[in-house]
């Protein structure tokens, strides 16, 4: 028998556990970082480190392992999100808030952009919440004289939201002044869209219920156009931009209601 070096063994080790998560990724598009460790019976260190001294085309994003040559490698997930463009979320989210009054009943979304409308929503207003994310339940159920309503479903860990088809039926009956709505892409000719597919009926009904709809987005969305469609740009009242885009990009959107949030303002 020969023996196999101790450095020959752990490039066999880290090869298996490498076809292990490959074989994983294909069945499910993206695996938690600490459920991979969980299926390969190692630390999530060991899977980083895994990850960065191969070549098998995996990688970490936002806590996920993802196939780097896949659409998943980009798809969307709150880890991801959530320290991108801050400052011109909270910009966005504050100027949105703005014209919110005592007693109003109001539909927030999900995704990272909300979860800074929640934290900046006035204080000592008496409001009614609408909302179906973790994230922005967390903050609104916080606030005093505000009455929370958590729309149930199913969980999706991409967005911490809930989606079901009771959950739209539940929306639909109800009195929303302000419908405050995110997007992953914002496009003068091609709409609204984002990158879950499970959030369009939401949003599309929040829409259709609120007698106010609001598009609040940062800058980066611009120009941009995600693959689940929601909404044409003319079914919002009011488009609120955070950040400074360019003046070609303001061109693109001068025919439509859109305000622009920024630093020197």
């Amino acid at each position: 028998m020969v023996d196999i070096p101790t450095g020959a063994a752990q490039r066999d080790a880290r090869t298996q556990r490498l076809q292990r998560l490959r074989r994983a990724i294909a069945e499910n598009g993206a695996l938690h970082l600490k459920d991979a460790a969980q299926l390969l019976n190692v630390s999530e260190m060991t899977v980083r480190r895994d990850l960065a001294a191969s070549d098998a085309a995996l990688v970490c994003l936002g806590g996920h392992v993802v196939n780097a040559a896949s659409p998943s490698a980009v798809k969307y997930t709150i880890e991801q999100e959530i320290d991108q463009h801050t400052q011109d979320k909270r910009l966005a989210c504050r100027a949105a808030v703005a014209s919110l009054q005592d007693g109003d009943t109001i539909f927030i979304d999900c995704g990272t952009t909300m979860q800074s409308l929640a934290d900046v929503l006035p204080e000592g207003l008496s409001l009614s919440v609408i909302c179906y994310s973790m994230n922005v339940a967390a903050l609104v159920t916080r606030r005093p004289a505000t009455q929370v309503m958590l729309m149930g479903g199913l969980y999706h860990t991409s967005s911490q939201s809930f989606s079901s088809e009771e959950g739209l039926a539940y929306l639909r009956k109800l009195g929303i002044n302000k419908a405050f709505i995110s997007a992953g892409g914002v496009h003068a000719a091609r709409g609204a869209s984002c990158s879950n597919f499970h959030e369009t009926a939401i949003k599309q009904a929040a829409i259709a219920t609120a007698v106010e709809s609001i598009l609040v987005v940062d800058a980066s969305k611009l120009d941009s156009l995600k693959p689940a469609f929601f909404a044409e740009l003319d079914a919002f009242s009011k488009i609120v931009v955070g950040g400074a885009p360019t003046r070609e990009l303001r061109k693109l959107f001068k025919h439509l209601p859109v305000e622009y949030a920024s630093r020197g303002r």
